[in-house]
């Protein structure tokens, strides 16, 4: 599995945007941008125009993680909007497969996200519709949380299911991933490493992504 690392705006400065994706350019994989609505989570960030705005300054692709109401109606908006990954929360869809379709039928690849006290089982018969599942590593909302070790045994169950399905589906996790968890979440399976703080915390954002990545390359 080819390690990436997708580094979190929600941890960045939102008044020096452009500036903060151009310190990541060239070394992360991913932009991961958080877009909150103060319904499914406890946060209001950013949303759309924010989106294409970013879109306009960086070459990193962008990696959309929508958790909101609603997504079925959003989500197909900001694929056509340009970002290249569009990941939508399954408690929060109710057309998931029309919905996932409609983000691939956009351009973009289509990602489905599941909270920590969300089964992985029930949504095995949707890998087929999926480039990506993310399982969250924290509760939604807010960065900066700790990361919960009683995620790891999802993550590998979540690894087992895409083995068995043999798609091509990336394995992303999202929440407390650091220099201190990274290695644990590559060990149950985990490919594609979300991280906020670990990031754009550092005094070298670029260097950090060099780090995260050496260390889940070795496990």
């Amino acid at each position: 599995m080819a390690v990436q690392i997708s580094p979190s705006i929600l941890s960045a400065d939102f008044a020096r945007l452009a500036d903060e994706a151009a310190r990541v350019e060239g070394v992360a994989d991913w932009l991961h941008v958080d877009v909150m609505d103060y319904h499914f989570v406890p946060n209001l960030t950013l949303g759309l125009p924010v989106v294409e705005a970013l879109l306009k300054t960086t070459s990193t692709p962008i990696d959309c993680h929508l958790m909101i109401d609603d997504p079925d109606r959003w989500a197909p908006g900001y694929a056509e909007a340009g970002a290249a990954s569009v990941t939508i929360h399954a408690e929060a869809a109710k057309a998931a497969v029309r919905t996932l379709r409609a983000i691939r039928a956009a351009g973009a690849r289509s990602g489905l996200a599941i909270n920590p006290a969300t089964p992985v089982d029930p949504y095995e018969d949707l890998l087929p519709e999926i480039d990506m599942l993310l399982v969250m590593t924290v509760e939604p909302g807010f960065g900066g949380q700790g990361f919960l070790d009683i995620m790891l045994p999802k993550i590998t169950k979540a690894r087992g299911l895409i083995d068995k399905y043999g798609g091509e589906v990336w394995l992303q996790v999202d929440g407390g991933v650091s220099a201190a968890t990274i290695e644990r979440c590559a060990e149950a399976g985990a490919d594609v490493f979300v991280a906020g703080n670990a990031v754009y915390g550092a005094d070298d954002p670029a260097q950090a992504v060099r780090s995260l990545r050496a260390l889940a390359q070795q496990a």
